[in-house]
């Protein structure tokens, strides 16, 4: 029987005050240099769901993704990598949201050239996730569009100073009403996505299918859809079809937490994902530990193949 379970670290918990919201005056001359380094060396041939890793960077290393390779043909088992977390928090003097790095994740960003490069250099794609912050914040309460666009060029900005691949949305803990914010609106999503994609139309737009963003993905006759390339189910051990108007390509129905989720339902829901035709398979908390056999339950289903775990 699938469980709910929504038992992530939430970033919130470990973020220091003391950190700015971008830290690109001392950071961004490194960090853009790092974007210049070797291309990205082609991953081996494989066929199947895209497979994404999400990384609790408070506790575990990028590098762990790169870690993971399929016995039959050397392929990389993830293709997407997502640092677990950024947050958006309120500035209460301006009355503004803006992103906020804890010092793990300002860590993982400061060293882009060991946690970061490595594994888009295998080929995996590296995104940023954004969350919520307890603080009034969120996606869905920008009070104009001014205000969701110059959030959008915050986060493209990132993307570009730190040489990421995209933005992943997660509307949570947000605490709506708080600091004195305002509720969810219909527009503020929709302008904020709009923005995004206008300055980054090259990159990965992701959406966690949970909380008031995820439901309000149409205003005045804009639907932003089409604009995320990836959407998926937010409840480990479950499968649950994101109702998001995107290809089952793009969709992932099926979600694990990786040393959680039984070994049985992970090849369970691998299988679903194959035989009902979705083109993703969404794994979260991926830890330094050597997690071949929770690994080869999926991947024996999507791609016929166990994984092979190299320290």
């Amino acid at each position: 029987m699938f469980t709910l379970v929504r038992s992530r670290l939430r970033t919130a918990v470990f973020a220091l005050s003391a950190v700015a919201a971008l830290a690109f005056a001392g950071t961004a001359g490194t960090a853009a240099s790092a974007t210049t380094g070797a291309a990205a060396a082609p991953a081996a041939a494989k066929q199947g769901p895209t497979s994404v890793a999400y990384v609790e960077v408070n506790n575990n290393s990028m590098r762990n993704v790169g870690k993971y390779t399929l016995a039959n043909g050397g392929g990389n088992v993830f293709d997407v990598a997502v640092i677990f977390a950024a947050n958006i928090n309120y500035d209460t003097g301006k009355k503004a949201a803006y992103l906020h790095f804890n010092e793990n994740v300002q860590r993982v960003l400061d060293n882009a050239a060991t946690e970061i490069r490595p594994l888009q250099q295998k080929g995996i794609k590296v995104v940023l996730s954004v969350l919520g912050n307890h603080q009034g914040a969120g996606f869905a309460n920008f009070p104009s569009q001014q205000a969701a666009s110059a959030f959008a060029k915050t986060l493209s900005d990132t993307v570009a100073t730190y040489g990421l691949d995209g933005i992943d949305f997660d509307d949570e803990y947000a605490e709506y009403g708080n600091n004195g914010t305002g509720q969810p609106n219909d527009s503020s999503f929709v302008h904020l996505v709009t923005a995004l994609r206008a300055n980054m139309p090259n990159k990965i737009i992701s959406l966690y299918n949970i909380g008031p963003a995820a439901s309000r993905l149409s205003y005045g006759g804009v639907d932003v859809s089409s604009k995320f390339d990836y959407a998926w189910n937010p409840y480990y051990g479950t499968w649950q079809v994101p109702r998001v108007a995107l290809p089952k390509s793009k969709l992932s129905p099926a979600a694990v937490e990786i040393g959680r989720t039984a070994q049985s339902t992970a090849a369970g829901l691998a299988r679903r994902t194959v035989s009902e035709g979705y083109g993703v398979y969404l794994t979260y908390n991926l830890d330094g530990a050597n997690r071949s056999a929770d690994v080869s339950a999926f991947t024996r289903e999507l791609y016929g193949s166990d994984a092979v775990y190299t320290p």
